[in-house]
């Protein structure tokens, strides 16, 4: 408790201190000269960025699929109990076994997903 308290104090007076520095606005002439240096490094880098936010984008929807899977948790208690006595407890276990996985698949994609924008695949 008494660590807790001394760790607030320090961080407070540590965030008091120590202020963020405030945006400064540049002058048109500067923003003038650097334009078209930053229009030709966006026309240089468009192919990259493109490429890189399709790899995302089809790595985010391998999560969204991953997070349809933990739906199969609750489909499969419900066939493992209600549905065991009409021959549904096999595909029960292999659902409830499914669901199981799901969340550590899903976080494992979280993790990965930073890196997937920079278009490694991961299968």
């Amino acid at each position: 408790m008494r660590r807790t308290v001394l760790l607030l104090v320090v961080l407070m007076i540590g965030f008091a201190v120590f202020r963020v520095q405030e945006a400064k606005a540049m002058d048109p002439v500067t923003i003038a000269i650097l334009a078209p240096i930053a229009i030709k490094a966006a026309k240089i880098a468009a192919p990259y960025v493109l490429r890189g936010l399709k790899s995302g984008g089809t790595h985010l929807l391998k999560m969204g699929k991953d997070v349809l899977e933990i739906l199969y948790l609750p489909l499969g208690v419900v066939r493992c109990t209600l549905l065991a006595p009409f021959g549904q407890f096999g595909p029960g276990v292999k659902n409830v076994i499914q669901g199981g996985i799901a969340p550590f698949k899903l976080a494992l994609d979280a993790v990965l997903l930073p890196i997937s924008f920079f278009g490694v695949d991961f299968g």
